[in-house]
């Protein structure tokens, strides 16, 4: 194996950077709209506002409200405005966190020691989900002690209330739902699964960690949205990316609560520590406070009026990129979007091979199981892409009509293998081997 030491002298600043500039270059070009995931751009004049907000306390530690009380002013509102947007009151409290991991992380934590309280007879508490919930779930499962239970969604690729009411037992602590999936755009059937909830004393948490700041705004435009948030009886936490659709920069969710009664089990605190009694409202402990101060610059920079005027650019242009998918030969959108996001699929083109199409015409589509389909979020910026998109699309619609599967790259090859595999043990195996090799040194 190679090795890399720290090199005996610093490298000059101007060497430096273009040594950055040059491992850069073969990165996705998200700036020109050339990708449908992982980033969320709303244009050059808010990612320049998040940028200034975020060095002006580049340095500065989230950890200490003492030591930067504007930074706890600054947590505080961002938390009420988006509690505020996800029907809550003046009872809503939260936290921010890094990124939705998270915010899943601390709301698993905070119902399991609920239950413990409230339901001390539980010694095996289990999370129920749809299997359209995001991994985040029984990752945090797998860290706490829970055992995760998947159920299969419907035909409309919706949590199935039936079968998550018939999953349940004396055991189920937490149900999940999701506003919407990540794979297919959908929101789960909330209203329903609230009514469960209260029937059963049981906590329900709404992961809208992708939709949390545009679900709002696309129903104040009028599209329909079903019932998702607090207004929901029964829901007892939200999580929210702020760096998803809240144009944030990224490290910036957050994670909801009913009541600040809940919320106390989230914490954390360790009185007998020499170097002072330790308390922490998440798991960080040391929290940027560039990604603080970012997110409540940009929600406060657009306001109300500037984000319903990104999301009714965002779902033009997503109705659009749908009628023209839909319209194509062999091509499909799956189940009913509320937002922007959807997958689309096709029971006669081999859609990785249509994903590795679209890379050559460098477009990076992400591939998807389960079934087999390609991943759209859309975003304010697509707008201007949108038209070249469609046309590359459906020539490589055509280019790929009967390609050899030994054409296919590593990458669809690895999809195509690992959805097939009957033994998802396997296919779990081979997704870890598969990491711990590629972030070897080169």
């Amino acid at each position: 194996m190679r090795e890399l030491n720290l090199p005996k002298e610093g490298t000059p600043r101007k060497l430096l950077f273009e040594k950055m500039n040059e491992m850069k270059s073969g990165d996705a070009d998200w700036r020109n709209g050339r990708m449908f995931s992982l980033i969320y751009n709303a244009g050059d004049t808010v990612l320049e506002v998040a940028k200034e907000a975020y060095a002006m306390y580049f340095a500065e530690n989230g950890l200490s409200p003492f030591a930067f009380p504007s930074l706890k002013k600054m947590e505080t509102e961002v938390i009420a405005m988006t509690a505020g947007l996800l029907g809550g009151d003046a009872k809503t409290v939260g936290s921010l966190t890094c990124g939705g991991s998270e915010s899943i992380l601390m709301a698993v934590k905070t119902a399991r020691d609920y239950a413990r309280e409230k339901k001390p007879g539980v010694t095996a508490p289990e999370l129920l989900a749809p299997s359209t919930a995001h991994p985040a779930w029984d990752k945090a499962c797998h860290y706490l002690g829970l055992k995760p239970v998947r159920v299969p969604v419907g035909e409309d690729f919706r949590a199935d209330v039936d079968a998550m009411k018939g999953a349940l037992n004396e055991n189920t602590i937490l149900i999940v739902a999701s506003a919407p999936t990540y794979p297919h755009g959908v929101v789960d059937s909330i209203s329903e699964l609230g009514i469960i909830a209260q029937e059963r004393g049981i906590w329900l948490h709404v992961d809208a960690c992708l939709g949390g700041l545009i679900l709002p705004f696309v129903s104040k435009l009028g599209y329909e949205v079903p019932a998702f948030d607090f207004s929901v009886p029964g829901v007892a936490s939200m999580s929210a990316d702020l760096h998803k659709y809240g144009f944030c920069p990224k490290g910036c969710s957050a994670v909801l609560y009913r009541d600040s009664e809940r919320r106390k089990k989230q914490y954390f605190a360790h009185a007998d520590f020499p170097g002072g009694v330790y308390g922490t409202s998440t798991l960080s402990g040391a929290r940027p406070g560039g990604a603080i101060a970012a997110a409540w610059a940009v929600m406060n920079f657009l306001g109300e009026s500037g984000y319903i005027k990104l999301a009714d650019i965002a779902m033009k242009t997503t109705r659009k990129l749908i009628e023209e998918i839909n319209a194509m030969p062999d091509m499909k959108v799956l189940g009913s979007p509320s937002a922007s996001v959807f997958a689309f699929a096709s029971d006669t083109v081999n859609v990785y091979a249509l994903s590795d199409a679209m890379k050559e015409k460098n477009w990076l589509v992400e591939k998807q199981q389960l079934p087999a389909s390609l991943h759209m979020t859309v975003s304010p910026f697509h707008s201007v892409v949108a038209d070249a998109f469609i046309a590359d699309l459906a020539a490589a619609v055509e280019e790929v009509r009967g390609i050899d599967a030994k054409k296919l790259s590593q990458e669809a090859v690895m999809y195509g293998v690992m959805a097939t595999l009957p033994d998802r043990s396997t296919a779990k195996e081979f997704a870890i081997n598969y990491l711990n090799q590629i972030y070897t040194l080169e």
